[in-house]
Parts: structure tokens; C-alpha cells; sequence
């Protein structure tokens, strides 16, 4: 069955669960492209160095490793080594809530979508009984291939939006999940960086 006899026999809810389906995969292409973004611009080695720097209070050779750097944690990073006469820890606490806004951008989107989209499913199946409904108070059963017209239109609504959903619930915890581990890794090295920079006092 082609995708318009799909669109044409589901009824008009299948528009706006096209929307729906355009939506969440445009929103998933582009959080693809900037988690791989994120992770080719990570330097591991350089976070680990800019640590055993710190330990010995070598700014200046820091500041120049960490110069053009794109990686997040060095970034949160820098921000704290550059507020390390005032208060290191909230300097990284903010960038880091900065990154993590970044993070999840069109994050609630995707949420959104898997619970809209079934909901317009079922809404196009209360619809296509209503129609059943209506050709059989009209026609009797003289022509049952209008109360079974009615039937798919509530079936193809309903399985619509339930794709939608379960496709769209798998790439939701994948960057969830990617957002937690990030989180993990700048508490983790803005923790270390202020043990190294107080002990370093």
C-alpha cells in the first residue's frame, strides 16, 4: 500500500501525524550530527594534562593548550581556571549548566511527540468509529464496505501514532542517556580540578 492510499484512508488525522513523524525525525537528524560533533572535537589526553598542570600551578602553559579548544569539558574547565581567584566551582557549575541547555535542545520536542502522537491516533480511531457509526444509522448494513472503511480509518490512525511514538522513544533515551554520561564527566573533572587547585594552595 502506498503512502498516500495510507494518508487518504487513515483520514484527516493522518496530517497532522505526518507533521508529527517530519518533526521528530528532522529533530533527530539533527541532535545525531551534534552529538558527533560533540564527540570528534573531544581530547581526552588534553583534559587529564590540563589537570597534572593545574597540580602544579602552571597557568601559562595552560591557557595555551587549552587555546582553540572546542572539547565541553575543557571548556568548563577554562572557565573555572580562569575564575580560580574568585569562586572556581560556581564559574564551572554555570558553564556547565550552559553546555547542558545545549545538550537538551529539542529534547521536551521528542517528548512531546511520544505522547501527542498516540494521542492523535486515537483521536483519528474515535473519529473513523463515529463515521462507522454514522454509515450504519444512514445505510444499515446494506453496504458493509462503508462501515469497514470507517474501521480502517480508526486502525491505520491508531498504528500511525503508535509508530511514531515507539520510533521516536528509542533516539529520546539514547541522547538522554548521552546527557546524563556528559553531566557525569563535567562534575567528575571540575570536581578533580578543585581538589588539584586546593591542594595546590
Amino acid at each position: 500500500m502506498r503512502i498516500y492510499e495510507l494518508m487518504h484512508q487513515g483520514g484527516p488525522v493522518m496530517w497532522p501525524l505526518l507533521a508529527c513523524s517530519i518533526i521528530v525525525l528532522t529533530v533527530i537528524l539533527e541532535r545525531l550530527l551534534f552529538w558527533i560533533g560533540i564527540e570528534r572535537r573531544r581530547n581526552r589526553t588534553l583534559m587529564d594534562e590540563i589537570l597534572r598542570l593545574a597540580e602544579k600551578r602552571d597557568w601559562e602553559r595552560i591557557g595555551k593548550k587549552i587555546s582553540g579548544s572546542e572539547d565541553y569539558v575543557i571548556r568548563v574547565l577554562t572557565v573555572g581556571i580562569l575564575h580560580r581567584e574568585y569562586d572556581m566551582a560556581k564559574a564551572m557549575e554555570a558553564e556547565a549548566r550552559h553546555m547542558v541547555k545545549k545538550m537538551s535542545r529539542f529534547m521536551t520536542v521528542l517528548d512531546t511527540m511520544i505522547t501527542v502522537a498516540p494521542l492523535l491516533g486515537i483521536f483519528g480511531t474515535v473519529l473513523g468509529i463515529i463515521s462507522s457509526f454514522k454509515m450504519l444509522g444512514t445505510g444499515g448494513m446494506a453496504d458493509p464496505k462503508l462501515v469497514t472503511g470507517g474501521i480502517a480509518q480508526a486502525l491505520i490512525t491508531t498504528a500511525a501514532g503508535l509508530a511514531i511514538s515507539i520510533i521516536t522513544v528509542f533516539p529520546y533515551n539514547y541522547f538522554k542517556s548521552r546527557i546524563e554520561h556528559a553531566i557525569h564527566i563535567m562534575e567528575k573533572y571540575a570536581t578533580n580540578l578543585v581538589v588539584v587547585y586546593e591542594k595546590s594552595r
